[in-house]
């Protein structure tokens, strides 16, 4: 039996609870693509998962392949494939788990074409960031100009994506990031920048008309005194937003939806450089667990990627 190497999460904890293991190579079935891994993005839903702080939404059966986005090389197609073929390189989130592993069977629908002036570095840090940023940002309703949109962590791997887009669509935008970050968030396009170690948000703006919380935590329970009358808050980092939305304001839990067709599109923009994608580092398989740990204590700085080629 052929196998691979694999990241498995054996039991809810902490690092200790992750083991790089041997697991049994997949197949591609009916409409999947068999991907060698080159590349994988880390994303705070790992040691979310990891912890077992989502489990009600993400239920696992233990042990589980963890890992959330890749880029890399098809090896071998399913039945019905008709978009991609054996060398074509391939960018895209599973829409589950299991990215963390030398091969993957992905949905071919989860897909896009890995561009080719883009490396497979920069493409595995988009697909989770790039199209959680441009669905939350639209979920609650179109953005127009002028609008006030609040973006919480914005020099990681979302709020640089989200930064950028809403400031295309010509809202006024608030961004909290560490002060070592501030430069590197207005030149993405932010109007004003507030150091969340030094200074509180809630104390410096107000009539906030759309937030993005992608911190989540304390952070959830001061968004709603910025808020305007009509504001609503995005949560990607509290699946319990909805029982902690105050009478008479609006909250949403929002989770990410692969598409491949505008992933695409948003990697084409990333390799003409019209987007930015921020890789803030690169570590080796070995070296994954620590990544993932470094990403829940908030030590690391900007989107992580595992190189599997290492």
């Amino acid at each position: 039996m052929k196998t691979v190497r694999a990241l498995t999460l054996q039991t809810y904890g902490g690092t200790e609870s992750t083991r790089l293991s041997s697991v049994a190579a997949p197949v591609a079935g009916p409409g999947q693509v068999l991907v060698s891994v080159r590349a994988a993005g880390v994303n705070g839903l790992d040691w979310k998962v990891r912890e077992g702080y989502v489990r009600d939404v993400f239920p696992l059966t233990l042990p589980a392949v963890l890992g959330l986005e890749l880029a890399g090389v098809v090896e071998a197609v399913g039945p019905g494939v008709t978009r991609f073929k054996a060398g074509d390189r391939v960018m895209g989130p599973l829409g589950g788990l299991g990215a963390y592993a030398d091969l993957v069977a992905v949905n071919e629908v989860h897909l896009a074409p890995t561009p080719a002036a883009l490396d497979d570095t920069t493409a595995a840090a988009m697909p989770v960031a790039a199209l959680t940023a441009w669905q939350s940002l639209h979920m609650a309703g179109p953005v127009v100009p002028g609008q006030r949109v609040l973006v919480h962590g914005a020099a990681g791997g979302v709020g640089a994506f989200a930064v950028q887009f809403a400031k295309r669509l010509g809202a006024f935008v608030v961004a909290t990031a560490a002060g070592r970050d501030a430069d590197l968030v207005r030149a993405l396009g932010a109007d004003q920048v507030i150091d969340f170690k030094t200074q509180r948000f809630e104390s410096l703006v107000s009539e906030i008309d759309l937030v993005l919380d992608y911190v989540g935590g304390e952070v959830l329970d001061r968004n709603w005194q910025v808020l305007s009358a009509t504001g609503v808050v995005v949560g990607t980092s509290s699946p319990d937003i909805l029982a902690r939305t105050p009478a008479g304001r609006r909250g949403l839990w929002f989770t990410m939806k692969p598409d491949a067709a505008l992933l695409e599109r948003l990697a084409i923009e990333v390799s003409q450089g019209v987007l930015q994608a921020r890789v803030g580092g690169v570590v080796p398989l070995a070296d994954l667990p620590e990544a993932i740990e470094r990403n829940r204590t908030g030590a690391s700085h900007g989107k992580t990627v595992v190189d599997f080629t290492a």
